[in-house]
C-alpha cells in the first residue's frame, strides 16, 4: 500500500505538471471504488482549475478553483499518472482506468487501481478536515508537533506493541508497514516491544528515525515492490534501501544476523534479533 513517502513524491511531481491545468472533461469506467464515486462527479470537475495540491497523511489533496477539494487515495494497488503523448502505459490494464480528467493541456491524469480499494472523493474545502477520512488523523510525522515528547506521552502505560502504535493513523499519519519496520530498525528497537515498555531513550531515537527514513524514501520517490508507480509511471527506487523490510533470512547489513520476521498486528514485521531489543 502507497504510504506517506509514495503519495508525497506523487504531490511534488504534480505540483511541477498539473497545477495550473483545467479539467476539461472527465470519464468514469467504474464508480465501484472503496467509496463509489457520486453521480454528480463528472459535472463538478469538469471546468475546474486545480490550483493546489497538498497532502495529509496518505491522502492527496487536490484544491480546485472554486468551494471544492478532491481527496484522493490510492488504496493497495492504485496510482495516478499525468498521460502525455509519448506515455508509455505497458504496466497499466487500461480495463483498470476507472477515472480520466482530460486537461486543457491535452494531457490527462489517469486514476487505475486494479484492486478497486482506492477512493476518489469531492468535497468542499469547508468541510475537508472533518471528513470522516481526515478528522482523526494524528501529526505528520514530518511536523514539529511529532517529537519524542509527543510520542513518549502516547507511548506511556500502553500494552500495545510498539510497531502497531506508530502505524495507528490517530497517533501518527502515514507511517504504514513498510516504514514502521525501517524506522524501529533505525532505532534498535523490536517491533513487538510493549509500547508502555519502551526508554525515553528508546523513544527519542524512534522520534529521531522516522523524518530521517520518511525523507530518504520520498527523495528515491518512495517503494516498489509489485504496482506501484508516480505519476510518470516510474517505480520508486527505495527498495534498494530497505533494511529489514521483505529480507527475511537475509543477513542483517549492520551484523550478519539473519533477519526474523514476526507477525505484529496481523502484518508482517521484519527485524534484526541482535540490532533490536
Amino acid at each position: 500500500m502507497p504510504e506517506l513517502p509514495e503519495v508525497e513524491s506523487l504531490r511534488r511531481i504534480l505540483v511541477r505538471t498539473a497545477v495550473g491545468r483545467t479539467i476539461v472533461s472527465v470519464r468514469i469506467g467504474e464508480k465501484r471504488l472503496r467509496r463509489h464515486v457520486s453521480a454528480d462527479f463528472a459535472g463538478a470537475i469538469a471546468g475546474r482549475r486545480i490550483v493546489k495540491l497538498s497532502r495529509r497523511a496518505k491522502y492527496l489533496i487536490v484544491e480546485l478553483d472554486g468551494d471544492d477539494v478532491m481527496i484522493v487515495h490510492l488504496g493497495m494497488s492504485g496510482s495516478l499518472t499525468h498521460r502525455h503523448e509519448g506515455f508509455r502505459a505497458d504496466d497499466f490494464d487500461p480495463r483498470h482506468d476507472h477515472l480520466e480528467f482530460s486537461l486543457d493541456d491535452a494531457s490527462r491524469l489517469v486514476y487505475n487501481d486494479p484492486r478497486r480499494f482506492g477512493m476518489v472523493r469531492l468535497v468542499q474545502r469547508a468541510a475537508l478536515a472533518s471528513t470522516a477520512e481526515l478528522k482523526d488523523l494524528g501529526p505528520e510525522p514530518l511536523s514539529r508537533e511529532f517529537n519524542a515528547g509527543y510520542l513518549a506521552a502516547k507511548a506511556r502505560g500502553r500494552r500495545v506493541a510498539i510497531k502497531s502504535l506508530i502505524m495507528d493513523q490517530r497517533i501518527v499519519a502515514g507511517i504504514g508497514n513498510i516504514y514502521a519496520s525501517e524506522i524501529l530498525f533505525r532505532a534498535g528497537v523490536r517491533p513487538a516491544r510493549r509500547a508502555g515498555r519502551v526508554t525515553r531513550i528508546e523513544i527519542e531515537k524512534i522520534a529521531g528515525a522516522a523524518p530521517v527514513i520518511l525523507r530518504a524514501a520520498i527523495g528515491s520517490n518512495g517503494t516498489t515492490f509489485r504496482s506501484y508507480r508516480d505519476s510518470r509511471g516510474q517505480p520508486g527506487r527505495f527498495a534498494a534501501r530497505l533494511r529489514v523490510y521483505g529480507r527475511e533470512g537475509k543477513p542483517c547489513y549492520r551484523c550478519s544476523t539473519p533477519i526474523k520476521n514476526v507477525i505484529v498486528g496481523q502484518r508482517a514485521s521484519f527485524y534484526c534479533p541482535k540490532c533490536q531489543r
